[in-house]
């Protein structure tokens, strides 16, 4: 035996390895790359597409939203021997009847006090005209910076439909989308079980299996279990805002309740809403600014308390999102459906971090320094067999 010839044949077949590992790391560096300008175009060019096509998508999102949340409930009407037909009708009209309450309870007192909303502003007219007279020296103080820069010309005012009629022009595009939201819905929870089973079944790998198994089950309840904690936190808010609403003499303390709970489902942005609608209401009905404003910020106090203290003492870490997160979510689906968008922005959060956290989360401030996409090396694991 050659020991020279064996040693040189190794080191050739270690340099060929280590070419072989070189080549597949620029392979898959630069398949990373193609993956993250992929992300990156379909992130900016998906709200044209979802926006144009907000009559078909909308729809479709908000029932994938409902059956992920009404599942659990027709399993559980399921295991006390209801048909999964009827089961699944059963948890939609249970929603349903909760949503027709909750806004029946909301708009109801708002459509009597619809007439008295013209009284109103022109009582905050009056308040902030004596504001106005108080802080006299600001106005002379943009009187004179508008004489430096020049007199503006004179302004086009177009006129705009009022709020009645875009209603009137929104209503049946708004019953569209509903109804085929709810048959939608009704046909994916019906499905749940042959979905479950085909997603399941029909994987050549048991692996495989378990993974959607365990991915379809975390995305479920946690999805239905952040729903229903903050639904009830909600609710808890809702009924201290009535009865602080009732004790204040506001009128239709059952509608500031049950806006301050609707409103609450939008972080960030309802509760702001909230406090706009209480000074605007408080303002106009009130003979003194000071006194009109003590409704909005016994609000503002009652939220800072459940947003900073009894919401993540309930929720834990595990439903703890980042902030950021949140506002991002809530500016591109708002951006792209409006109001429905806000409010399916934190459920399809929840749904797309749940998957993320099975499927691989993204490395991408590291792989622009040089490190993987993903954590999972797939080479250190070749490497390592």
């Amino acid at each position: 035996m050659d020991p020279e010839g064996d040693s040189s044949d190794s080191e050739g077949m270690g340099a060929t390895r280590r070419r072989t590992m070189a080549f597949a790391a620029q392979e898959l560096r630069l398949i990373s790359a193609l993956v993250v300008l992929l992300a990156i175009g379909l992130f900016f060019a998906l709200p044209f597409v979802l926006s144009i096509g907000s009559v078909v998508f909308l729809p479709l999102v908000a029932a994938l939203i409902l059956t992920i949340i009404l599942s659990p409930l027709a399993d559980k009407l399921a295991s006390w021997g209801i048909p999964n037909v009827l089961s699944s009708l059963l948890a939609l009209l249970v929603f349903f009847t909760i949503l027709a309450l909750a806004l029946t309870a909301v708009f109801t007192p708002a459509i009597s006090l619809y007439d008295e909303v013209p009284a109103m502003f022109d009582q905050v007219g009056e308040h902030f005209s004596q504001l106005q007279i108080t802080f006299a020296w600001i106005g002379q103080l943009n009187d004179e910076l508008a004489a430096l820069t020049g007199e503006e010309g004179p302004q086009v005012v177009l006129a705009s439909p009022t709020m009645l009629e875009q209603m009137a022009l929104a209503t049946p595009t708004v019953l569209l989308e509903t109804l085929l939201t709810f048959m939608l819905a009704f046909f994916m929870i019906e499905a749940r079980v042959r979905m479950r089973r085909r997603l399941l079944l029909e994987r050549q790998q048991v692996g495989a299996s378990l993974k959607a198994a365990r991915a379809m089950r975390e995305v479920q309840d946690r999805v239905a279990a952040y729903i229903l904690t903050v639904g009830l936190i909600n609710v808890s808010v809702g009924v201290v805002v009535a009865l602080g609403a009732w004790a204040m003499g506001m009128d239709a303390p059952i509608m500031w309740g049950g806006l301050a709970a609707l409103l609450n489902f939008i972080p960030y942005i309802g509760p702001l809403m909230m406090v706009v609608l209480l000074s605007l209401f408080g303002i106009g009905s009130a003979e003194s600014l000071w006194v009109g404003m003590i409704p909005a910020a016994a609000y503002l106090a009652l939220h800072t308390v459940e947003a900073n203290v009894i919401t993540p003492s309930v929720l834990g870490a595990r439903f703890t999102m980042n902030p950021i997160a949140i506002l991002l979510a809530l500016s591109y689906f708002g951006w792209i459906w409006g109001v429905a968008g806000a409010l399916l922005s934190v459920p399809i959060l929840l749904t797309l971090t749940a998957l993320v956290d099975h499927l691989g989360r993204p490395n991408f401030i590291g792989f622009i320094f040089g490190e993987p996409l993903f954590a999972t090396n797939i080479l250190d694991m070749h490497q390592d067999d």
